[in-house]
């Protein structure tokens, strides 16, 4: 079968490789439908922070039918379309057992502990299976996990009147303004240097864009001043900007994965009372965003940039990591089995 794998940092290759065999006990072999490029996998390939095994066929955004189950598996049955939870945790540290697996203190993510879904099929854990409607569309069930990455990120933010600012309208500050827009019942700013991407987000969320300078932002938070919002470009310079336009007793939401180390005047914190929150993966949201989707079709559909094929994927980490595309997510489609099979 066809697999997109990484072997090192910047070294990312399709390849035919063999299939996986029988699922071991509490595993399950799923035939790939659909799969989504997320920022983190970009981020891997260009530093390679989370390298754990190589080669290691990359993708943690997916969705799949079951082909078969190993021994002891009864959450799910040959047949069934699911989408995969991407946290891969120990259950046995003190983050575990209190519920907060996303904090697990040997956390790993599928893609990178154990293969994911960028093949014609994988393996995974049946404890990270989620069974989702066969009638949805492979290409919202395949942005299940984005979204809830996103949902947690929103539930981060304390709940405020005023307006609230999403700054980076890639995948997850484009589904967290999506949500915010359907949720948030002040004013939704988006800001993100894409004009086009921001312009996309724009029309399918109904949010304002907003330049992210004191003046531009003071003129759209007029009687509604900016008291959340959520970092999801992971910019060093974005977030310094973010700290600058946010209303004191304001919260930031950082989603994003950074590139640098941030220097700022912790007075800045202390006289503003600003909360700086780390929102990592997600906790306990992605069976709430699996019920979303049915809703949220339309416009998860409207976000995509484009579909590809596996081939296509080198090429496509490439084009993304040059920030160019208007859309949200690319997503990688298989080719559909002959009917019965």
């Amino acid at each position: 079968m066809k697999a997109v794998r990484l072997h090192g940092p910047g070294d990312l290759r399709v390849e035919d490789v063999l299939a996986p065999g029988a699922p071991d006990a509490g595993w399950v072999k799923l035939r790939v439908d659909a799969a989504g490029i997320c920022g983190s996998d970009l981020h891997n390939f260009r530093t390679g922070q989370w390298i754990s095994r190589s080669p290691s066929t990359a993708g943690h955004e997916l969705t799949g039918t079951v082909l078969a189950v190993g021994e002891g598996v009864q959450t799910v049955a040959v047949g069934d379309r699911v989408v995969a939870d991407s946290r891969f945790w120990c259950g046995e540290c003190a983050q575990c057992i209190a519920g907060k697996r996303h904090l697990c203190a040997s956390l790993g993510f599928v893609g990178e502990v154990c293969d994911g879904g960028f093949a014609e099929q994988t393996v995974l854990p049946s404890r990270l299976l989620h069974v989702v409607d066969r009638k949805l569309d492979e290409r919202v069930a395949a942005m299940a996990e984005p979204l809830a990455v996103a949902l947690h990120a929103v539930r981060r933010l304390p709940k405020t009147a005023g307006s609230v600012l999403v700054v980076g309208c890639g995948t997850i500050g484009g589904l967290a303004a999506l949500l915010l827009s359907r949720t948030f019942a002040g004013r939704v700013l988006i800001a993100d240097r894409n004009q086009a991407r921001c312009a996309r987000v724009a029309r399918v969320t109904g949010a304002t864009i907003v330049d992210l300078d004191r003046d531009a932002v003071a003129v759209a938070t007029a009687n509604a001043p900016l008291l959340a919002a959520i970092e999801a470009t992971g910019s060093i310079a974005a977030l310094a900007q973010l700290l600058d336009v946010l209303s004191p007793g304001g919260a930031v939401a950082l989603v994003g994965i950074f590139h640098g180390r941030l220097d700022i005047d912790p007075n800045i914190l202390v006289e503003r009372e600003i909360a700086l929150l780390g929102s990592h993966a997600f906790a306990g949201e992605l069976p709430d965003a699996i019920r979303m989707l049915g809703e949220l079709s339309e416009p998860l559909i409207s976000l995509i940039d484009r579909e590809i094929g596996l081939d296509e994927v080198p090429a496509a980490y490439e084009r993304l990591l040059a920030g160019q595309g208007d859309g949200l997510k690319t997503i990688i489609r298989m080719p559909r089995p002959a009917e019965g099979v």
